[in-house]
């Protein structure tokens, strides 16, 4: 039978912004737990059921007998038909770095050893429950603020929508995003980089998005690449994805990657070739601005 209560675990790096997450969701309504020992979630749904619709547990899954117990426990959570996520907050180890030195604290797994080292010791222990989670959020580039938004975006309470999907553009050089679920590759397009006017604009002036768009294949590829995504759609909702986060990317993130995301966007709000299904998609853009 299944339940009306629906959990999310919270996990990930530490630094990465776990407590900020969980701030968030109680501020929108969530039942929150910290640091609960994985092993008593049954215990917790049961004490709860029929009270409480939405649960957030924050959980330390860095030593292997947590991780274990975890893995029981959603299994056992699962057989009584309760609906669970899991989230991963992460964050780049520049950025990890940054942070305990800014507050001057040790990271918990470096010892007498660097703060890179455990975050590295951390990193390799976490792969495992990183490659099952529902939800990657990369925090490297977020202060605590947008954090938030990022979190009260995705968790809005919107029952009618299926799948909701962040389309977000990107340079290669400042690496792919973290968080990214699936990658498109723009750099077969030609670059408006190399055309003295274009240059200082971006793809979300109409003169580089009708560079862009106008350029051999380009329609082709949308076309298609619109037909895959809508195909591969239906399968993660049919699997129970809510969220997802397609990063198209370029070379520096200013030009092809914008001015597709944003049209990508566009035909995906617009679309209705999905009849019973809502996708709701937003474009966002990591890198603009950023060029050096």
């Amino acid at each position: 039978m299944k339940s009306d209560t629906e959990l999310l675990i919270i996990t990930g790096m530490s630094g990465a912004g776990r407590s900020t997450v969980a701030h968030s969701l109680e501020d929108l309504g969530w039942y929150v737990v910290d640091n609960l020992p994985p092993a008593l979630l049954a215990n917790l749904i049961d004490l709860v059921e029929g009270s409480v619709k939405q649960i957030a547990v924050v959980i330390d899954v860095r030593g292997r007998a947590f991780f274990d117990d975890l893995t029981r426990s959603l299994a056992e959570i699962g057989e009584q038909g309760v609906g669970r996520k899991i989230l991963f907050v992460d964050a780049s180890d520049e950025a990890l770095v940054r942070r305990f030195e800014s507050t001057r604290r040790p990271h918990p797994l470096q010892a007498t050893d660097r703060i890179l080292d455990g975050i590295g010791k951390e990193r390799s222990r976490l792969r495992e429950i990183r490659e099952s989670a529902d939800l990657i959020i990369d925090s490297s580039s977020l202060n605590i603020h947008q954090l938030e938004k990022k979190i009260a975006d995705y968790f809005h309470e919107d029952n009618s929508v299926d799948l909701q999907v962040n389309i977000l553009s990107f340079g290669y050089k400042y690496g792919i995003p973290v968080d990214a679920d699936l990658v498109v590759d723009c750099r077969f397009i030609a670059n408006p980089h190399w055309d003295p006017e274009l240059r200082p604009m971006s793809g979300l002036d109409k003169p580089v998005s009708d560079a862009v768009l106008n350029s051999a294949n380009v329609q082709e590829f949308l076309t298609r690449y619109q037909s895959l995504f809508e195909t591969m759609a239906n399968g993660f909702i049919e699997e129970g994805r809510k969220y997802l986060t397609l990063a198209i990317g370029c070379t520096g993130g200013k030009h092809r990657s914008v001015a597709i995301t944003q049209e990508l966007n566009l035909r995906l709000t617009s679309s209705k070739s999905m009849p019973g299904k809502r996708i709701q998609s937003k474009a966002l853009h990591r890198d603009l601005g950023r060029e050096i």
